[in-house]
């Protein structure tokens, strides 16, 4: 009797690797099921086919009564959005678990420490000092600093259908970010050329990222959740211009570049 494994030289069925998930956060305001449908029927309307297909978590961290989850994820279903997982507590907890969702922990991680100027004393010694002022006392080895985490460089274009993701760092791109293609970062994303994709930075809830672009004309624009559709043609003032997208009193400002 032979052993299919051996076939196989002693390699698995399948193997454990890790993988990156980018869903869409559902925040509820609301329990009651036909408010919710509305207002879900009316963000796929504006949201247009952006997000079809995408797994969602369903947040209800702000409601404490009963949630018709069926009901819920059927409407989620038919707008082919992909309930995955849930941020629940008590008895829609419970409920939500006996309809199949998972619990998800999108706890946001540590903000990362602000870059500010050092003082003047700590400015490292460009060239070398003359022999006679070189102090008697200086240390053999000095100390090695932190290295931070560096930046994801793209190089090339991005295509319909491509997506990048820059996990706990920020995303440089050098070259056009087509229409259907994504770009999303756990920090800042630079596009040095057009931008006329989506782009999402601050994915993990960083609301100080911020979106850079020599060119802006994008499909969608995102800072930390906080998402616009751009359904209609920019202003000319912004349209193809240099600017900069932030998070303004969690709304997003698009400002163009010298202004």
């Amino acid at each position: 009797m032979s052993d299919s494994t051996s076939n196989r030289k002693g390699k698995l069925a399948l193997d454990f690797k890790s993988a990156t998930l980018y869903a869409l956060r559902v925040v509820l305001h609301s329990h009651d099921t036909t408010e919710l449908i509305a207002a879900l029927a009316q963000r796929m309307r504006d949201a247009g086919s952006f997000f079809e297909n995408e797994p969602v978590v369903i947040d209800t961290n702000q409601i404490d009564e009963p949630i018709d989850w069926a009901a819920l994820i059927q409407a989620l279903s038919e707008h082919r959005l992909h309930p995955v997982g849930v941020v629940a507590q008590g008895p829609n907890l419970e409920a939500a678990q006996r309809c199949g969702l998972v619990t998800v922990d999108l706890a946001n991680p540590a903000p990362r420490p602000a870059s500010t100027p050092v003082a003047d004393k700590d400015v490292p010694v460009v060239a070398p000092p003359v022999a006679d002022e070189v102090p008697a006392n200086l240390p053999t080895e000095p100390a090695t600093p932190e290295v931070a985490p560096a930046a994801m460089v793209i190089n090339r274009q991005l295509r319909s259908g491509q997506r990048i993701y820059a996990r706990n760092t920020d995303l440089i791109v050098i070259g056009v970010v087509s229409q259907g293609a994504e770009i999303i970062a756990d920090g800042n994303i630079h596009v040095y050329g057009p931008l006329r994709g989506k782009a999402m930075a601050g994915a993990r809830g960083d609301t100080s990222a911020r979106i850079f672009t020599t060119q802006l004309d994008p499909e969608l624009l995102a800072i930390a959740g906080v998402y616009r559709v751009i359904e209609t043609r920019l202003d000319p003032s912004l349209l193809n211009q240099p600017t900069i997208v932030q998070l303004d009193d969690d709304q997003l400002k698009i400002t163009a570049l010298g202004k």
